[in-house]
C-alpha cells in the first residue's frame, strides 16, 4: 500500500518491493505467547498476519523523503538479480521497485542521498544494480551513508560465522561497489545534525551498529528506526525480541527508547517491515504501549 505522508515541510512516501508471509509467529518471536491471538485479533487480521492466524504478514519497502533541498532514500530493500542461493525468497529477485520510485515522481539520478540503517540482506539491495556483469551504483549521484561500525565489521569476511561466510557476497554485491565509485560516507550517529532536519541516534541490538533516522521539519517529526521492530506486535511487547537480534539487552533498550520517543513526540513512525501502510503512530496505554496505523 503507498501514502504519502507530510511532517512539516517534507514529504514521505512508502516504495514497495515485497510482501513476506512465510514466518510462523513463534519462528520470528521465540518468546511467542498465543494468547497474543486472542488479545489483539482485531488488529491482526487481515493486513498483518492471514485469516488462519498461522503466519504474520510483513512488508519490504524503501522510504523517499523530499525535502526543499534534499531527495533522500532510506534502506534500500533486497534487490534484483541478486546470489541470495541462502534464502530462497530473496534470490535472483526481478521486481519493479525503480520503476515504482519513477512513479512516485524520482528517478534513480535524482537521489541526492541514500541512508542505510544496517548492512542485511532486505535493507541494502537496490544500493546497486546489474550492468553486463558488473554491479554499478543505482543511485550515480548519491552519497550513501552508511554507520560506521556497520561498514567495517560487514567489509571483513572473517567477521562471518564460517557457515554463513557465503552471505558476504551482499557486501561484495552490494557495499563495496559504492565504496570504490567514491560514493560511501561513514558516519558515527550521535544525534548531531547531518543534513538539515535529519540526525542519527544509535539503535544497536539487531546489528551492532545499526541507526535509526530521526527527521523533524516545522516542530514535526518522523522516526525510522530500521530493525528495531519487525511487526508491530513488539509495540506491545517490547520485550520480543526477533529472531534475528544479535544482542538481546540492546535489542530490547533500543526497542524501549525507541518507543518512549515516539509516543512522547507523537512522531510518525516509518517500519522497515510492518505491513499496510507501514506507517503509523505509538501512543501509551498504562505501563505499555500501543499501535494505530495511518
Amino acid at each position: 500500500m503507498e501514502r504519502t505522508y507530510h511532517v512539516g515541510n517534507a514529504t514521505i512516501t512508502k516504495i514497495p518491493e515485497l510482501i513476506l508471509d512465510a514466518n510462523t509467529p513463534d519462528y520470528l518471536y521465540p518468546d511467542w505467547d498465543p494468547l497474543f491471538l486472542s488479545e489483539h485479533a482485531d488488529w491482526l487480521v487481515p493486513e498483518n498476519m492471514d485469516p488462519v492466524r498461522t503466519h504474520l504478514i510483513q512488508s519490504i519497502h524503501s522510504w523517499l523523503i523530499r525535502t526543499k533541498e534534499h531527495t533522500i532514500l532510506i534502506d534500500t530493500a533486497a534487490g534484483n538479480d541478486k546470489e541470495r542461493v541462502w534464502s530462497p525468497r530473496f534470490h535472483r529477485l526481478n521486481t519493479p521497485f525503480l520503476e515504482r520510485l519513477r512513479a512516485a515522481g524520482v528517478t534513480p539520478e535524482m537521489v541526492d542521498y541514500v541512508i542505510l540503517t544496517h548492512i542485511h540482506i532486505d535493507h541494502v539491495g537496490w544500493n546497486t544494480r546489474r550492468r553486463g556483469d558488473a554491479w554499478i551504483p543505482s543511485f550515480p549521484n548519491a552519497t550513501y551513508v552508511f554507520p560506521k561500525a556497520e561498514l567495517e565489521w560487514n567489509s571483513n569476511p572473517e567477521n562471518y560465522p564460517e557457515n554463513a561466510r557465503v552471505k558476504f557476497v551482499i557486501y561484495e554485491d552490494s557495499i563495496l561497489p559504492v565504496v570504490q565509485a567514491g560514493q560511501a560516507e561513514l558516519v558515527v550517529p550521535d544525534g548531531s545534525e547531518f543534513l538539515p532536519g535529519i540526525s542519527f541516534i544509535p539503535v544497536p541490538g539487531h546489528t551492532p551498529g545499526q541507526m535509526a533516522v530521526v527527521f523533524e521539519s516545522c516542530k514535526e517529526a518522523a522516526l525510522f528506526g530500521g530493525d528495531i521492530m519487525h511487526h508491530p506486535i513488539q509495540v506491545y511487547r517490547p520485550e520480543w525480541n526477533s529472531v534475528y537480534c544479535e544482542d538481546a539487552e540492546k535489542a530490547r533498550a533500543s526497542r524501549r527508547r525507541a518507543l518512549e520517543y515516539l509516543a512522547d513526540r507523537h512522531a510518525l513512525y516509518c517500519s522497515s517491515h510492518f505491513a499496510g501502510t507501514s506507517a503509523g503512530y505509538v501512543t501509551r496505554k498504562g505501563d505499555g504501549f500501543r499501535w494505530e496505523f495511518c
